[in-house]
């Protein structure tokens, strides 16, 4: 139910237009790149996944990382707009499914970003880099693990919309972690471990173990996000 009432509130903010707009330009430069110089892709060393994932993914993931952010702005903003929330928190029903709610709005919009890039890199593999069937999975693979690696982000700019009332602190509190991340070291694993920095970590030639570590540091990162969303709307109920 509160997941139907969640896809009626969105059919005027935007939210869809702007993520399918999103997930078209974030696709298509892999491709643009790609076209634009193909003797120069071609003439590298290593397997497809990794001369795309190299050349492409960083820019990808920090507009993945930016959409989100405002997507999730969005998804509270409606809520805050009109005194939205209070009328919600006089009804008998519990605050962490709305959270939910807005999970379950933001997650699915995040893997069709995945989709499309996914398909924009195994499109250039398979025209300029003759990449074959073993290619296209370990490029599937690359953006799978992306995807498990984008999650702590997602639900941390959901948590951080939902404590902040007003839309553009969220925003700007969203835009410099973001940013913080570019500038974080990939190399350092302690601080490649911030939530917005995993979704620039690349799979190919990473190490078995290094990636068994990034995925479970995805999941409890995750788990922890949640478990601080559920403690905020504790704490904001008992001095509203």
């Amino acid at each position: 139910m509160s997941f139907r009432l969640e896809c009626k509130k969105i059919r005027r903010t935007g939210l869809a237009a702007a993520f399918l707009a999103g997930s078209v330009i974030a696709a298509a430069l892999p491709v643009i790149n790609t076209a634009a110089r193909p003797d120069t892709f071609s003439s590298m060393t290593g397997s497809p996944a990794a001369i795309l994932s190299d050349a492409n993914l960083q820019m990808i993931s920090m507009l993945n990382l930016l959409l989100i952010t405002a997507g999730a702005c969005i998804l509270y903003h409606i809520e805050y707009a009109d005194n939205g929330l209070q009328k919600i928190q006089s009804l008998p029903v519990r605050e962490s499914g709305l959270f939910i709610g807005k999970c379950g709005i933001l997650l699915p919009f995040v893997l069709m970003m995945i989709l499309f890039e996914t398909a924009s890199l195994c499109f250039c593999g398979w025209r300029w880099l003759d990449a074959g069937k073993e290619e296209l999975i370990e490029m599937l693979q690359t953006l799978g693990f992306t995807l498990l690696l984008t999650l702590p982000a997602t639900v941390t700019a959901l948590v951080i919309a939902s404590a902040c009332r007003n839309m553009w602190t969220a925003l700007g509190i969203g835009v410099l972690c973001v940013f913080m991340a570019t500038m974080l070291s990939t190399d350092n694993f302690i601080a490649s471990l911030f939530p917005y920095a995993l979704p620039f970590q690349i799979l190919p030639g990473m190490e078995t173990e290094r990636v068994i570590h990034y995925c479970i540091a995805a999941v409890c990162e995750t788990a922890a996000a949640c478990a601080a969303e559920i403690i905020h709307l504790k704490v904001r109920r008992l001095f509203a």
